[in-house]
């Protein structure tokens, strides 16, 4: 069985969505050092992330850009800040490991971060805006949304697929 799930996840992301659903009845179990050795598949641009090129997005079941249950990592990399933007479908996230510094709003306000270390919970209600930052360690976090997802900034400018 290992070794075939193995090799099915191989599969999986040498084909380039790092997708986890390695069962036909998509059952899955990954510990941390397992999603840690996921490799991107999403890219920078993808359906429900925010298009910065220090977030990479690994889609482990489903398909964030269709109408569906999704499941997606973001691995984020050390000293990013993330303009305030929202996405248009509900999401509740866990902090995997790292700790990030998330918040409320229509612009990015340190003092609206609340610090969440691993194992932490929270929720991105689908229309409101939201922030984060990670400080000096790097931080993976994982979404779960019912697509179709997207993301829209407060202030086109920040967007970084815009420039």
């Amino acid at each position: 069985m290992f070794r075939i799930l193995t090799f099915s996840l191989s599969a999986l992301l040498f084909a380039g969505t790092a997708s986890a659903q390695i069962s036909k009845n998509g059952q899955f179990r990954l510990n941390l050092h397992e999603v840690k050795t996921l490799k991107t598949g999403g890219g920078t641009n993808a359906p429900g992330s925010s298009n910065y090129s220090a977030v990479k997005e690994i889609v482990i079941m489903g398909n964030p850009s269709k109408q569906g249950m999704y499941m997606i990592l973001l691995e984020i990399e050390p000293n990013t800040k993330i303009a305030a933007h929202m996405h248009p479908d509900q999401r509740t996230a866990t902090v995997l490991s790292g700790t990030w510094h998330f918040g409320y709003g229509d612009k990015f306000d340190s003092s609206k971060l609340k610090e969440l270390p691993a194992g932490s919970i929270y929720s991105e209600v689908a229309g409101q805006n939201h922030f984060a930052m990670t400080g000096k360690e790097p931080v993976i976090v994982e979404i779960t949304g019912f697509g179709p997802s997207g993301v829209t900034y407060v202030d086109p400018k920040d967007d970084p697929s815009h420039k």
